[in-house]
């Protein structure tokens, strides 16, 4: 720090908290308190070649302020971070939106732990109205994604802004590529069953980031009948026009093909960045994470939905390449199984 405390440097003291508004007075009075720093260059609050802030840490809850912080912290400023992006990328102004659209600043924080990099190459197979897509590109990552919705991808489905009753003319996740001037980075989007190999064996993601759906915003799906075996072929002439049928598409089942699609598909040291819902209750690490041999777990953050829900943000690294091409038993996640009901049920419909 002495290197910047010469005469040569002119220099700005801030004070910034962090749970608790200072008066002007209270600033001013926390600033002189440094007046025995042998600091030599003379004050220049507009444009200081060294800029030194104090943090002063009041935790978290909002009601329950102490009087005195729990931390301080005294340093040299040298860069500002990225939070201009959560407001630059806010839903509130978002051009196409879906039900389940991520929040800006969640879609940030997984593209951040993907590590995704100018040029790499990005993929959602759940990939919805776009939202991780769009903070994939504004870090500069070439995105494309899948989903079995016909309607989102086409940006047909019904409209969920408040009083809007039909979709605006253009609304579609290129749309939303071209709002934030990110055209450049985008791919494209398919119409795609993710329980059903799309990609040849040797495609390569250097991140994929998705939210799976878990039944409570939106279905779980996967093309099937429970005819089963006994379905009719379709006539050649309907072929054009066919909608297939669909099957619920159990969460687990859903875990296991995702972590094996991961592991075939990503790049070594390449990231999977999903969202997992839990029980809090019925929660046990050990037992409740998906895993697969050539995935290692990097983070675990848990977002509180209520008293009994929450998800995950799980990210993994791919560390080694797979021996077969048969897929992982899928694992019985005690927290996850049946969550949609669990989540609806609240405490009293626990099983």
């Amino acid at each position: 720090m002495y290197p910047h405390f010469v005469s040569e440097k002119s220099f700005r003291l801030t004070v910034e908290t962090f749970c608790k508004s200072l008066s002007m007075k209270e600033k001013v009075e926390r600033i002189e308190s440094f007046s025995y720093l042998p600091i030599e260059g003379n004050v220049n609050l507009k444009d200081p070649d060294v800029t030194f802030y104090l943090l002063e840490y009041f935790g978290q809850d909002s009601n329950n302020i102490p009087e005195q912080p729990y931390e301080l912290f005294f340093g040299r400023w040298v860069a500002d971070g990225q939070r201009s992006l959560i407001q630059k990328l806010s839903l509130k102004t978002r051009h196409f939106l879906g039900n389940t659209s991520m929040d800006a600043q969640l879609s940030l924080l997984m593209a951040n732990q993907a590590k995704i990099v100018p040029g790499s190459l990005v993929y959602d197979p759940f990939v919805g109205s776009g939202s991780l897509l769009v903070s994939a590109a504004q870090f500069g990552g070439y995105v494309s994604g899948a989903d079995i919705d016909f309607l989102m991808i086409h940006g047909k489905s019904r409209p969920v802004r408040p009083n809007q009753k039909v979709r605006e003319k253009g609304e579609s996740i290129k749309s939303n590529m071209q709002q934030y001037n990110l055209s450049s980075k985008y791919v494209g989007v398919l119409v795609a069953d993710f329980a059903r190999p799309l990609w040849r064996p040797d495609v390569r993601f250097d991140a994929i980031l998705t939210d799976p759906p878990y039944g409570v915003r939106e279905a779980t799906f996967k093309v099937g009948s429970w005819r089963g075996p006994d379905i009719k072929p379709i006539a050649e002439k309907h072929l054009p026009h066919h909608i297939p049928a669909k099957v619920d598409y159990d969460l687990q089942e859903l875990m296991r093909d995702l972590l094996d699609f991961a592991a075939n598909h990503l790049c070594m040291g390449g990231r999977l960045v999903f969202w997992l819902p839990i029980c809090r209750e019925e929660y046990d690490e050990e037992k409740s994470l998906p895993k697969h041999k050539c995935l290692r777990l990097i983070y675990n953050c848990e977002q509180v939905l209520s008293c009994h829900s929450s998800r995950l943000l799980l990210c993994m690294e791919k560390v080694k390449e797979p021996v077969t091409k048969e897929k992982t038993p899928p694992a019985e996640l005690t927290s996850t199984t049946r969550f949609r009901h669990r989540y609806f049920g609240g405490k009293e419909q626990k099983e």
